[in-house]
């Protein structure tokens, strides 16, 4: 697992020269594009409720002793919910919505290292990719929720939300790097075996989804760069993991 997680992140290292070798830059116009908007969208709409998530969590506090202390702790808390739901609905949109425009990019980037032509597996349209990736994060989003919110409440007790936020982490990173295998992973399995797939290797989704996570804290850039950085680095891990698993 640890292995795995490193490798996912030491695939960075050479994305920028990969994409620039193989003038892929032009394939991420539009996806850098729907990442700026809807980024401005959701961390401006979060901005704007962080401070009434706060005010409804300090209601619970009935009782007057450490009521200030409550309601510090609470718009924290509340804040913190905010951002970790902007995050989860950020980049489950922008990787739906981008999937007809990354899976072009992670063919090219197959037929770059295994010397096979482009559509020589499955072949899909448009329509099939954007559908493909909406179902996909779609899944992800729900099942991201449902153990999210567990780990949030977690926040509430001492010592214990340390670890919390260790998790919570992973669980973001795991997500994202599964959203970025997948561009490559239509081409060669349909859903049920992709899901297999990624939880087989789910050390590499992690190690792609902690550096896609952490470039969404530079501001602008990271939100304009993580697609193209993350969706590279994910495709040349996923299509060396497929050619050992077919060898």
């Amino acid at each position: 697992m640890i292995k795995n997680i490193i490798s996912g992140i030491k695939a960075y290292f050479g994305a920028f020269a990969l994409i620039s070798k193989l003038k892929l830059w032009k394939y991420f116009a539009i996806p850098m594009l729907i990442s700026f908007i809807t980024a401005i969208i959701i961390f401006g709409s979060a901005y704007g409720l962080s401070d009434n998530i706060g005010g409804f969590i300090t209601k619970i506090w009935i009782w007057d002793w450490g009521k200030d202390t409550f309601s510090t702790i609470s718009n924290f808390i509340g804040g913190l919910i905010i951002i970790v739901i902007g995050l989860i609905l950020f980049k489950h949109i922008i990787m739906a919505l981008s999937a007809p425009f990354m899976s072009p990019v992670s063919e090219k980037i197959e037929a770059h290292f295994t010397g096979n032509p482009p559509h020589s597996h499955r072949d899909t349209t448009f329509m099939q990719q954007l559908l493909r990736g909406i179902k996909i994060n779609g899944r992800n989003l729900v099942m991201e929720l449902l153990l999210t919110i567990p780990i949030l409440l977690l926040k509430f007790i001492p010592v214990v939300n340390i670890f919390s936020t260790i998790l919570l982490f992973a669980v973001q990173a795991y997500y994202a790097g599964f959203g970025n295998m997948d561009y490559t992973l239509e081409r060669h399995y349909q859903y049920k075996k992709s899901l297999q797939f990624v939880r087989k290797h789910r050390g590499l989704a992690i190690g792609n989804g902690i550096v896609f996570i952490l470039f969404l804290l530079i501001p602008v850039i990271g939100v304009i760069l993580v697609l193209p950085l993350s969706v590279t680095a994910a495709s040349t891990l996923t299509v060396k993991k497929l050619n050992v698993s077919k060898a």
